[in-house]
């Protein structure tokens, strides 16, 4: 490896999120900020499952005409 020409190698990088959480990981970034992160995305916080749990296409078409599962 050539010397001078790999950037400098952070152990305690810090990510802070718009929400408040921060994280500490390595980077050759000294600070870092996100607009999102894993305890404030929707599928990583579970918002998302709510939606699949009220139905996807094929339970509404079911129920709009009567159609019951064979089996």
């Amino acid at each position: 490896m050539k010397k001078g020409i790999h950037p400098k190698y952070n152990d305690k990088a810090t990510i802070s999120c718009t929400c408040g959480a921060q994280f500490e990981v390595g980077s050759t970034v000294p600070n870092m900020r996100v607009e999102v992160c894993s305890n404030c995305h929707p599928v990583y916080t579970g918002a998302k499952m709510r939606n699949v749990e009220k139905g996807g296409r094929v339970e509404r078409f079911r129920k709009k005409y009567g159609v019951t599962k064979k089996g």
